[in-house]
């Protein structure tokens, strides 16, 4: 392992330390309230290099008064190191990499190990790899987050967790209350994912439906703001108009404001969205709304220039010119 340069080097115990896996838009946010608040020292690993890099230097001039960050070379690092392990990677294939792979956490893992996932993955996923962590005496939830970036830097996440018993969700509670305020217990192994599908393709279909009604009113010369304001006060109110609005100017800090930077990106989006339409099909219920969403955004994260925009960025798709720009 490898220290962060400027930091106190003293010995740890494995307990003392907590681990963090992936310094994502939500991660880095994540990582940087369980570092400030628990006062643990803090083991970090990510393929993204310049990610660690930006971690170390946001904490440097203050390091002589906080706990030690250690940049681990693997994620079997990170499990020797700490007994406790969050991870919040981009999918499916990124997790079983993270946890089963050729130097994963499950080479390292032991009784006193404590495996927290909060990706967005599939459940059934989630529960394979947590039976095989499990299965070597190890613990593991899965715990997928809602609140968006800004919620990940103002500590307000809601984590909706899927332990085994109520000593797992129990012994979480705590550590999650770093980076959130709302934690609940969803049920068994897998729950968490779930409840985090479901509230994703709510949360699409309410963008679109956000989207196109600020564009109609727009087009038909409706001030924006004003426009806002009115669904806010009235029955068309949800969190995609009165917090995340997708219209450029009409909110301050939001990804609409800032070229649709930052926030959640459409390919992820597009994927939470394939997760819910596989669940349905696998299990012959019926989601329209969820269908035409996933089509939508689909074809929105590979539409030239929208890739890596915020999941906000399809009320500008609604405009594209002829020629395909914005």
């Amino acid at each position: 392992m490898l220290g962060g340069g400027g930091f106190r080097f003293f010995q740890t115990s494995r307990n003392e330390t907590i681990g963090f896996i992936g310094l994502g838009q939500m991660g880095f946010k994540m990582a940087n309230n369980i570092y400030c608040k628990s006062g643990a020292p803090l083991i970090l690993y990510d393929v993204n290099k310049a990610a660690i890099e930006k971690f170390i230097n946001l904490h440097k001039t203050l390091a002589i008064s906080k706990a030690k960050i250690d940049i681990a070379k693997s994620p079997k690092e990170v499990a020797e190191a700490a007994s406790i392990v969050i991870t919040m990677l981009p999918d499916s294939p990124h997790v079983e990499r993270v946890y089963l792979g050729e130097e994963g956490l499950v080479h390292a893992v032991d009784e006193n190990s404590f495996l927290i996932d909060s990706s967005t993955i599939d459940q059934s996923v989630a529960k394979s790899i947590a039976d095989i962590i499990i299965s070597k005496g190890a613990r593991a939830i899965d715990a997928p987050v809602s609140g968006g970036t800004g919620g990940a830097e103002a500590a307000t996440l809601t984590f909706m967790v899927g332990a085994p018993s109520v000593d797992d969700f129990t012994r979480a509670k705590p550590i999650l209350s770093y980076m959130g305020k709302n934690i609940v217990h969803c049920g068994g192994i897998g729950t968490g994912q779930i409840a985090k599908m479901c509230n994703n393709m709510l949360l699409a279909i309410s963008m679109i439906g956000t989207s196109e009604a600020m564009n109609l009113g727009i087009q038909l010369g409706m001030d924006p703001s004003l426009l806002a304001g009115i669904l806010n006060s009235s029955s068309g109110r949800c969190w995609s108009s009165d917090t995340y609005n997708p219209v450029p100017g009409v909110m301050p800090n939001v990804p609409s404001s800032k070229e649709y930077e930052g926030g959640f990106g459409n390919a992820l989006m597009a994927k939470d969205l394939r997760l819910a339409v596989n669940a349905a099909s696998d299990t012959q219920v019926t989601i329209l709304l969820g269908t035409v969403a996933q089509q939508l955004y689909n074809q929105l994260s590979k539409t030239p220039g929208f890739e890596n925009k915020d999941f906000s960025s399809i009320y500008r798709w609604l405009n594209l010119n002829k020629d395909g720009k914005p």
